[in-house]
Parts: C-alpha cells; structure tokens; sequence
C-alpha cells in the first residue's frame, strides 16, 4: 500500500525540486526516497523507475516552460516577441537549472509528440511569421534560434561569461538585437 499523501504528482514535483538543488543527473527514485524518509519500494507504486521520474520531471518543466512563454509573448509580434520568448527560457534556467536540463532530455517520439514541446515549437513558429520566413529557412531558424539560447545559457550558466567585459546582460541583448537583424534581412525562398 502506497504511503499516505504520496502521489506520482507529488514525487514529480519534488523531483523536479530535487534537481534544480542537486542537478537533475542526481535525480534517483532512491533519493526521492530519501527526501521522503521512505522505502524505495514505497514509491514504485507511483513509478516505473528513475527513467519514468526523469521523464516527468521533463514533461513538468517542457509544461511550466510552454506556460510563461505563451503568457510572454501574449499582444507581442517582431523583436518584441523573439525577445520574450528568449527571455522566458533564459530566465526558467537561471530559477530552475535542474528543470531546464530535463527539458532537454531526449524523449521517445510518442512521448515527444504528446508534450508541450509541441507548443514550443508552436510559439517558435508563430515568431517567424513575424519575420516572413517560408519553408525551410522557418526551420532553419527554428534550429538557430534553438541553438542559440541554449548555447548561451549554457555558457552562461557555466561561468563562461562571468570574467569579462562587457557583462552578460549587454552580451545577450546584443545577440537578441543581431538574430532579429539576421532575420528581419533573410529573403524569402
């Protein structure tokens, strides 16, 4: 019989906490386990495994992403939007760093197709309507975009920005300010 008051949303949210304290690659059913002073065979009644907890606590945060960006890009177009959107990931991973690496966590394509990845990819491509895109430069720009704001919060998150001038900041808004010049230039296919 299952612990009182444990339940698989309970241990997903705890787990995501646990990895934005410890790192999500710590992320264990046995130190869940621990952090509620019970047997690890307690909490198999809720999940599978580590890899079942890994992959909620992905879909969690691919959730908790997808909800700020749509609340950010709410009334905006152009830069403005492309801006917000960078923002809401840059800002999720500065909060939540263990959450942010399970977003990228690689998903079999069922689970992927049924996540809020796809509202993700949804608001990316509302964006580059914005800027007149048409197949395939939008999914180049997808993947840009993609690999831009993940490069530059992971750098950034791994002290590669913090020893030099100018700061941060100016450096991210300057990369904000060139992607939108780099799109808004791009002709049409």
């Amino acid at each position: 019989m299952a612990r009182a008051g444990l339940t698989t949303e309970r241990l997903v949210q705890a787990g995501a906490e646990l990895a934005d304290e410890v790192g999500f690659d710590e992320v264990t059913v046995s130190a869940l386990a621990r952090r509620f002073d019970v047997k690890v065979a307690s909490l198999y009644s809720h999940l599978k495994n580590s890899q079942d907890l890994k992959t909620r606590i992905a879909l969690l945060a691919l959730e908790e992403l997808a909800d700020r960006a749509a609340d950010a890009l709410a009334g905006r177009a152009g830069k403005d939007a492309l801006t917000a959107f960078a923002d809401v990931y840059r800002d999720y991973a500065r909060e939540h760093p263990g959450r942010y690496t399970a977003a990228r966590l690689r998903l079999d394509p069922e689970t992927a197709a049924a996540s809020a990845g796809v509202r993700h990819a949804r608001m990316m491509r509302a964006i580059l309507r914005g800027y007149d895109l048409t197949e395939p430069d939008q999914t180049h720009a997808v993947r840009l975009l993609g690999s831009v704001f993940h490069g530059y919060v992971s750098l950034e998150a791994s002290g590669g920005f913090s020893h030099s001038a100018p700061g941060s900041q100016e450096s991210w808004e300057w990369t904000l300010d060139a992607l939108d010049a780099l799109l808004r230039a791009r002709p049409s296919s």
